[in-house]
């Protein structure tokens, strides 16, 4: 019922928290409880990008491994696998500017009216004569051929200067 969300919910705002004690009396709680663990991995594996993001990118590779872990050899061997994550998670430093950034993306989209403006011609991939002759990936810069980083916009032209980085803080 209720309580399978209440602590859920407990679970992630405590390793948000920083509380690995509280981490991982809620994992008990719902493990204790018969809560499926791969529901529970599958939840770690959505907090690593969220909460941590890129202020410790191996906390995804953390959460996969511990899925697949539970996977593997399931209850009641995989509670220390899923404690160990959450232990790591609660411990982790938290980012969750990847997350603001892909929302401020995703805001930007519904908010534009009218046809979505197209693919720069530069950035177009050109696997035919036609396409060639049409000016599809013509002036495209190949980075790696550089050894300085090359001037070239990848953004279409109205969304020019746009970083969603920056988009939407306060």
């Amino acid at each position: 019922g209720e309580e399978h969300y209440n602590c859920i919910s407990a679970l992630h705002k405590s390793m948000r928290g920083s509380d690995e004690n509280a981490s991982l009396y809620w994992l008990a709680r719902m493990l204790e409880g018969g809560e499926d663990p791969l529901y529970v991995a599958r939840r770690l594996v959505r907090f690593a990008s969220e909460d941590i993001g890129l202020a410790d990118p191996l906390a995804l590779t953390q959460a996969v491994a511990a899925y697949q872990g539970c996977h593997f050899i399931g209850m009641p061997e995989c509670e220390v696998i899923l404690a160990q994550c959450v232990v790591y998670f609660a411990r982790a430093p938290k980012s969750i500017e990847v997350y603001r950034a892909y929302s401020n993306v995703k805001e930007c989209l519904r908010m534009h009216t009218g046809p979505l403006p197209p693919v720069p011609l530069h950035l177009r991939n050109a696997p035919t004569r036609l396409m060639k002759n049409l000016g599809y990936g013509k002036g495209y810069k190949y980075n790696p051929m550089y050894k300085e980083p090359v001037e070239q916009d990848y953004l279409p032209e109205e969304l020019k200067g746009t970083d969603f980085f920056k988009e939407g803080k306060t």
